[in-house]
Order: structure tokens, then sequence, then C-alpha cells
């Protein structure tokens, strides 16, 4: 694909960068859309520069429309990027939602409107979501005779809730997952990115080595038992101890002054 023909941009500013998928007419995801959103995340882990990241869509009618159902019926069109994928199709959707659960730096979602099925999934990915009034929640893919990502579902909203939105294949509105939870604020949709960018702005206040330390350290507890949990975020502590802006974080609590973090 041509850079001229790319669907997802990457714009980095004040220690934000904003990936945004443009591709309508709902924002579907086909095999080089994916491609795209993985590289998009993955290209952030070596830029000292980006502190926070914000994941979101152009318009207002979808975030992500799930995948296109035009390229499903012919899922081995991904074997044209790599020859893995062509025993493994599935791949490309896997590495595209690891880029950004596994992301070095904190991801917001700002979820600007329906996330259908994938949508789902690649919002579950995110660390922290804001929805437009308007945003909606759904795995429809047992209307269409596919199965979705119901593990990500699960983790937005729980067991019961998630296994009715999924036999059911119905949607739901934000509001209903920002009771459960899942979301932080449901805004209107002009002051979607506005407040994602306040959430970012106070992220890339912290520390950024302290921030990518504790988001591999909570990707790694995750699933752990606890003590074994607790042991492995002891250790990540450990580490960022050996670091100066640890104690520059400490100093500058203490004499009640902005940090200045020098990335050592």
């Amino acid at each position: 694909m041509g850079k001229e023909n790319r669907v997802v941009r990457v714009d980095v500013a004040d220690h934000v960068a904003t990936v945004t998928l443009d591709r309508p007419p709902v924002n579907a995801v086909d095999a080089a859309t994916l491609l795209e959103i993985r590289d998009a995340f993955r290209s952030l882990d070596d830029r000292r520069e980006v502190r926070a990241a914000i994941f979101t869509a152009a318009g207002d009618r979808a975030f992500m429309g799930g995948a296109d159902l035009d390229s499903v019926a012919d899922r081995r069109d991904a074997a044209a990027a790599s020859p893995v994928l062509q025993t493994d199709p599935g791949r490309v959707v896997r590495e595209a939602m690891w880029a950004i659960t596994d992301c070095a730096v904190p991801v917001i979602g700002a979820i600007n409107g329906a996330a259908i099925g994938a949508g789902v999934a690649f919002a579950a990915c995110c660390d922290i979501l804001v929805a437009a009034e308007s945003a909606s929640f759904g795995t429809l893919e047992i209307n269409v005779g596919l199965l979705g990502a119901s593990a990500h579902l699960s983790q937005l909203v729980g067991r019961h809730k998630a296994r009715e939105m999924f036999f059911l294949g119905e949607k739901v509105p934000a509001a209903e997952l920002y009771r459960l939870g899942a979301i932080r604020a449901v805004v209107p949709r002009d002051k979607l990115l506005d407040v994602a960018g306040e959430i970012a702005a106070a992220l890339a206040e912290k520390s950024p080595i302290a921030l990518r330390l504790a988001k591999e350290s909570m990707n790694r507890v995750e699933n752990m038992p606890l003590k074994d949990a607790y042991r492995t975020e002891q250790d990540y502590t450990a580490r960022l101890l050996g670091y100066e802006d640890s104690a520059e974080a400490r100093r500058a609590y203490l004499e009640k002054r902005p940090p200045q973090w020098k990335w050592r």
C-alpha cells in the first residue's frame, strides 16, 4: 500500500501521539488496515518524546465497524503481506491488537462512534476509555455467521454481561459501559478529543520511565496469582528505583515543584 493510500495517521504533539483510523464509511478493517494499525503503535515504542497515545477514528458514524465483510470470505489476501499469514490469517488481527496492548505507553481509546465486533476488541486493548454520547458497543458476529473476541468483551463488562451481549448479538450504549465502570467518561462528540487530550496531558506529566515500566508491569501481572503478581510488581519497583528520574520524582514532590525528567 502506498503512503498516499494509508488509512491510519499518527500525529505527535506535546508528548502525545494521536493515532487516527480513517477508512470510510464505517472504519471497517481489512488485512492492510490491520497491518497499518500494528505498525503505527509499534512505531511509538522507540520514540522517547511520546509519553501517551490516543487511539480514535475519523467521522461520527463508527470507531471501528468490525471486519470488512468483503474481505472475510477470502482471508488469504493477508498472505500478500507475509507468507506466514497464508497458514495463519488471524495472525494479522492478533498482532494489531497486541501492538496496542503492548504499546510502551498508555493508550487512551477515544471512541467516537459505534465499536462493532473487532472494534470492541480494539477498544478493550486500550488502557483508558472515553466515549462520545452517540457511541455504542456490540459484538454482532453471531448475526453474520462469525464469532469474535468474547474474551476482550469479558474484560470490559464481566462474564454474564459479555455472554448476554455476545449470544444476542446486540449493541449497548456507551452510557451502559460507563455504568459498569469500563469507560471513564461519556461526553458530547465535539468534546471527545479534548477530554482524551486532557487525560493524555496528565499522563505526559508523569515520569516517562515510570509510565513505561508501570504499563509493562501491569500487563505482566494481569493474569497472575496474587502472590506472584505482587512479587513481580516489587521487582519492577526495584528497577524503577535505579533510575535518576525516580529520585527526581520524590525531590520534586517534597519541594512542591514540577519534576524535570532526564530519561535516566
